[in-house]
């Protein structure tokens, strides 16, 4: 069984734990996520399956959207509405929507962030929640991410916070960039929530819920529910090859570079069959080296 089931994550469990449930679902033990998303937060997690899983850091490299609410008054150590308590100021009254809307149009682009301390981000070996929960602080590197469009959707007055929808690319912490927002504006914030609407190709839209695989698995239906393993990299171009190159392809040889393609690496297709991801050979100028190629 092969294919990307879009699974629509609950709140209460860790991106593995949805991946320890499917392999019991669909009994199979080649599963795998594509981009973590915390236990308190809900939304869109493409779990690959079967020869899916040779996509994963292909998928991973996709555009995401969130909605976020950003709390103003204090900040915590996690960025979120779940750690300690660090600073507070009393908010008398929220910013106004220009005020607001204004902060937000100077976060769109390419921005620097530095992860947060509760994070999976790796320094020296070692991931920095783990020196968090030792309680050292160790310097974090920063990295450039991008944001593609911020957009304002709306503020509660009463619960000093305010809505914001966010498509950024991988790598990109909204638990940070809520804090620097509240700091632009003049206060501590943090993350008060989160939704992951959108990764890559897959959408709220078209997610399955747990509710809906289990039924699927009564019903013996489940195998509809997984999407064609070309859905995950609709972001990659695409090189069609005819007969006598696929044989090639299926067994793994180099092809020469006949002409630029838009991205690198990129999928090879024969007919509408994905045979496999090649990207420029780095070490061999004018030929080009599988990076995955997939069975049946």
């Amino acid at each position: 069984m092969n294919g990307i089931l879009p699974l629509w994550k609950p709140k209460g469990l860790t991106s593995h734990d949805c991946v320890v449930k499917i392999r019991k679902l669909f009994k199979t033990k080649k599963v795998g996520h594509t981009g973590t998303l915390d236990p308190e937060v809900e939304g869109v997690l493409p779990i690959c399956i079967g020869e899916a899983t040779k996509i994963v850091p292909f998928l991973t490299d996709t555009k995401k959207t969130y909605v976020a609410d950003i709390s103003l008054g204090m900040s915590t150590d996690t960025e979120d509405s779940h750690g300690y308590p660090l600073e507070k100021m009393v908010v008398n009254q929220i910013p106004s929507d220009e005020e607001i809307n204004l902060v937000l149009q100077g976060f769109e682009g390419c921005i620097t962030q530095v992860p947060p301390m509760y994070s999976a981000v790796k320094v020296n070996g070692k991931k920095l929640y783990e020196y968090a929960r030792e309680g050292i602080e160790v310097e974090r590197p920063s990295r450039k991410v991008y944001i593609y469009g911020i957009q304002y959707l709306g503020s509660n007055p009463e619960s000093k916070t305010f809505k914001i929808e966010v498509e950024c690319s991988k790598g990109t912490y909204i638990r940070t960039l809520s804090v620097d927002i509240g700091r632009k504006l003049g206060f501590p914030a943090h993350m008060a929530d989160l939704t992951r609407l959108r990764t890559g190709a897959f959408s709220k839209k078209n997610s399955v819920t747990f509710a809906m695989i289990e039924k699927a698995i009564d019903d013996q239906t489940h195998h509809t529910l997984l999407k064609p393993i070309i859905c995950g990299i609709q972001h990659l171009d695409v090189m069609k090859v005819d007969e006598e190159t696929k044989n090639k392809v299926k067994n793994g040889q180099k092809l020469p570079f006949e002409k630029s393609m838009k991205t690198d690496p990129f999928a090879v297709l024969f007919e509408e069959e994905l045979l496999a991801i090649y990207q420029k050979h780095p070490e061999k100028p004018g030929q080009l080296k599988p990076v995955r190629v997939f069975q049946g």
